[in-house]
């Protein structure tokens, strides 16, 4: 697949689909008529292909089940549905994020999928421990699934509903100390120089230059570039807090030359048609980039994020400050970078070095 191409699982028309977006171009519009089952959706206003295993891995897809939730209530236990709705009206009446009620309503499918065959209010506490080995552990999935997952659950049982389940007792899995991925500065150019589209440049390099999570730069606005003060207004963003970040004359420089070349009307960063950039195109922007780049590392947005706070650490600034500016309610998050700074690090002098005539 051509490197500026945007490939999309999607399910449409009841079939799980690749879309297929690109800038107009002859050549490109000739290639795409060209493959296998190849078609033209004016509602997607998008081509697209079968999802198969070879087409998967013509567009650089290596997984794509995470992109599929359960779609139909036929699939939940009796009652499941008219439950999850109320769970999320619950959840939006204490102003949870859209982002944790997408997690979590998730997480909660895919457990009371698992459970078809039986009553929701018979699920018990057993049957969470059950889940957690037979299909978390068993599919290898992180601490840090499982953690949400049980959040969702104990939240959802509590909440929601009379069942049989204790959700006192129901414990989280033990956490262990996971270094966060950390890029060289070398390594960042060389992704941010590997864009050859001004827009995919824009958004990693504001991405890295402000430590943003991915939800934060797809959600901005005009409204949050301040230009005259050289600062950028991250609102609601994770735990609804609102936080300000510098922006360097470079990136300013930048985020101008995109406004003149893409003119968006709402987002700061839209699609092809117009809305909200997609979070999955921009995953695969990043891909590409570290492919073309030559980085042979499984970098994903965050570590753009994890990058900034380490190198604003080896640059001699404060934690504290750090810890502001990524938007941490606890001094323990952000001290996690300094586990990971090569500043020290790298005068220490190993007593190998000290071995006579090896």
């Amino acid at each position: 697949m051509p490197p500026e191409w945007i490939a999309e699982p999607v399910e449409h028309d009841g079939q799980k689909r690749i879309t297929l977006r690109f800038s107009k171009r002859p050549d490109w519009d000739t290639l795409v008529r060209t493959l296998v089952g190849s078609r033209w959706s004016s509602r997607l206003r998008a081509w697209h292909i079968a999802d198969t295993r070879a087409n998967r891995d013509w567009c650089g897809i290596n997984s794509i089940a995470q992109y599929y939730t359960p779609k139909s209530s036929d699939d939940y236990p009796k009652h499941a549905t008219d439950k999850i709705e109320s769970f999320v009206r619950w959840m939006r009446s204490k102003r949870y994020s859209e982002n944790t009620i997408k997690t979590y309503c998730d997480a909660l499918k895919t457990f009371l999928k698992y459970y078809t065959a039986k009553d929701i209010e018979d699920i018990t506490n057993k049957d969470v421990i059950d889940y957690n080995n037979d299909y978390i552990r068993k599919h290898n999935y992180s601490a840090s699934f499982q953690n949400q997952t049980v959040n969702a659950i104990k939240l959802f049982f509590k909440t929601v509903l009379n069942s049989k389940m204790e959700t006192e007792t129901i414990h989280r899995p033990k956490s262990g100390k996971q270094l966060p991925n950390v890029l060289s500065k070398e390594e960042v150019k060389k992704i941010l120089e590997a864009c050859a589209n001004l827009k995919h440049r824009a958004m990693l390099t504001l991405i890295y230059s402000c430590g943003l999570r991915r939800s934060e730069l797809l959600n901005l606005t005009f409204e949050h570039v301040d230009a005259n003060r050289k600062l950028l207004i991250i609102k609601s963003a994770k735990g609804n807090k609102d936080r300000i970040t510098p922006l360097s004359e470079k990136v300013l420089a930048l985020l101008r030359d995109y406004y003149k070349a893409y003119k968006p009307q709402k987002y700061l960063f839209e699609g092809m048609y117009g809305g909200q950039y997609d979070e999955r195109s921009l995953a695969s922007v990043l891909k590409r980039a570290v492919t073309m780049a030559n980085i042979k590392k499984p970098v994903t947005l965050h570590w753009l994020r994890h990058s900034y706070a380490t190198h604003l650490l080896e640059a001699g600034t404060d934690l504290r400050y750090i810890q502001e500016l990524l938007g941490h309610s606890h001094s323990k998050t952000t001290e996690i970078y300094t586990h990971v700074s090569t500043k020290s690090i790298k005068n220490i002098k190993s007593p190998f070095d000290d071995l006579d005539n090896y």
